[in-house]
């Protein structure tokens, strides 16, 4: 299979990531986190057992994917993975703790979570949450593991969503089209009806401050 682009890689190449890793340690799980830089909703992680003897075809980046691409997946993954869990930290946790020590908790908790206990862990970023279990920070590892890629993906459509469901709650503030993030809409939308009760206020300071200097 013939790269699309120079960035972009193969579903082998990422699967041979992991086998590498495999050879010593055969359990090998992959870990990614959604939602850190958005200004409403709880930041999602996921973990990811994959099953080498059964590749899943088009795993990759979630960034790098379309929506529906990404929701095949999702669907996908849970059927075919050795083992998986979606966890979350919650606003208030985001509110308590800061955001990068919430997605931390986000992604211990989904390994936590797994019903089968992994020899390797594979986390996406340069930073490593508190685990009981080896291992390594992958920088870009979701357009380089294809354990972490798929958890990319799950956390990222869990994540989306959930802010789907939001939206029907405070339709206002349009998250199904933003997603939570700092679009122009969306900010005209908090100072036109204030935020919401899943705003992370910490991240609103700048604009009120802002509106207040005027």
């Amino acid at each position: 299979m013939a790269k699309t682009d120079a960035v972009k890689k193969t579903t082998e190449e990422l699967y041979a990531f992991d086998n590498n890793k495999r050879l010593s340690y055969p359990v090998v799980c992959g870990v990614d986190e959604a939602g850190r830089g958005p200004l409403a909703g709880d930041v999602y992680a996921a973990a990811v057992i994959l099953d080498p003897s059964d590749p899943i075809d088009g795993i990759n980046d979630s960034k790098k994917l379309s929506e529906k691409k990404r929701e095949l997946l999702f669907e996908e993954i849970c059927q075919k993975a050795k083992a998986y869990c979606i966890a979350t930290a919650t606003v208030a946790e985001i509110e308590n703790v800061n955001i990068l020590n919430a997605a931390m908790l986000a992604m211990t908790r989904a390994v936590e979570g797994l019903s089968e206990i992994p020899d390797y862990v594979l986390v996406d970023g340069n930073r490593l949450p508190k685990l009981s279990v080896s291992a390594e920070a992958v920088i870009k590892g979701d357009a380089n593991s294809a354990s972490i890629a798929a958890a990319s993906i799950l956390a990222k459509v869990a994540r989306d969503r959930e802010l789907r469901k939001l939206d029907k709650m405070y339709p206002e503030y349009g998250f199904s089209k933003h997603k939570g993030y700092g679009t122009k809409a969306h900010y005209a939308a908090i100072l036109e009806y204030g935020p919401s009760p899943v705003h992370r206020m910490s991240f609103l300071k700048k604009l009120y401050k802002n509106e207040q200097s005027k």
